[in-house]
């Protein structure tokens, strides 16, 4: 008889979690990221100089920063279509403060206050009211951009203090923009609430049966309330920040955030019918959408292409989702 040892197994335990990990959205992501990095590699000869990587973050973090928000909005079951809306109703106040000779600690809070306020509203004429979210936030969202628009005409503002310039063209270290670290601060404060916390819990509760986690005690409306604020709230700190960049107002800015921010969210597989997401997945969405948009843009393809390619990318994440039928919601990350 031979005396070499049989293999070893691998218990079933211990192998579940790595299949699990291999096989998870996340990971699919990872490998897309790769693989794009990769091509952009070898499409550009600029793509790899650290001040263009550094150009890239600007693609996207202003608009990763609400899909962090929209995430837990549609893990709950709602949606924001307003988000690009408030951002131009919270830039155009800020332009009107900055023409006043208001400085940098009074247009910030100008900005992020007023996107807080339209979450507000949102949340209550949804929660209180009881109405469909995608029908009240198309609604504000022309409500908000047609408020800019009555104010502004065609103008701009412009004008903003020399401070302000470094919320959206300032960096922290050598190439590492404030918006990049802003964005990676939140990424890490979102995971943890919603992945570490009771309260992101209730949200998946929420999102996978909303009667039956009322009857367990879980506040579904304030929740809601609080996530539509929240939603407003970041999408006025990228106002901030697109404003900033920019150094002009005008009432078309930020038009069609709203389609990329719930694709970064959805490619990140976040389910438009709620009870299913992870932050990683809409970290790694946004790297994505970001080197994608980045390296056509070094191609000199133009504009309407890209929209046509976020178009797509939407239907074919919401097909994919129909028809694999994910269940289980992803928790970690």
């Amino acid at each position: 008889m031979s005396d070499i040892p049989a293999p070893r197994h691998i218990p079933d335990r211990l192998d579940r979690p790595l299949r699990s990990a291999l096989l998870s959205w996340e990971a699919l992501l990872v490998a897309v990221t790769v693989t794009i990095f990769g091509l952009n590699c070898v499409a550009s000869p600029y793509f790899l100089d650290p001040w263009s990587l550094s150009d890239l973050t600007f693609n996207f973090t202003e608009k990763a920063l609400i899909a962090l928000a929209m995430a837990l909005l549609l893990i709950s079951g709602e949606i924001d279509l307003s988000v690009a809306g408030i951002i131009a109703l919270s830039s155009t106040l800020m332009g009107m403060a900055a023409q006043t000779g208001a400085g940098t600690a009074v247009l910030v809070p100008i900005g992020i206050g007023m996107g807080l306020a339209c979450g507000a509203l949102n949340g209550v004429l949804v929660t209180g009211l009881g109405l469909p979210s995608i029908i009240i936030t198309i609604g504000t969202m022309s409500l908000f951009r047609g408020i800019a628009f009555i104010m502004l005409g065609d103008k701009a503002y412009q004008g903003y203090p020399a401070d302000f310039a470094f919320f959206g063209q300032g960096y922290v270290w050598w190439v590492v923009s404030f918006e990049l670290a802003l964005f990676l601060a939140a990424a890490l404060l979102y995971w943890f609430v919603l992945h570490r916390t009771s309260f992101g819990r209730r949200i998946f509760a929420i999102g996978n049966n909303p009667v039956a986690a009322q009857f367990s005690g879980v506040r579904v409306s304030r929740i809601k309330f609080l996530l539509f604020c929240l939603t407003g709230l970041m999408s006025g700190i990228a106002a901030v920040l697109v404003t900033s960049r920019l150094g002009s107002t005008r009432p078309s800015i930020a038009q069609g955030y709203e389609l990329e921010v719930i694709t970064m969210a959805m490619l990140g597989g976040v389910s438009i019918s709620g009870g299913v997401g992870s932050i990683l997945g809409v970290v790694l969405a946004a790297f994505i959408m970001g080197l994608v948009t980045f390296g056509l843009g070094l191609l000199n393809v133009p504009g309407i292409v890209m929209s046509i390619f976020v178009g797509l990318l939407l239907i074919i994440v919401i097909a994919a989702q129909r028809l694999t039928a994910k269940g289980a919601p992803h928790r970690g990350g």
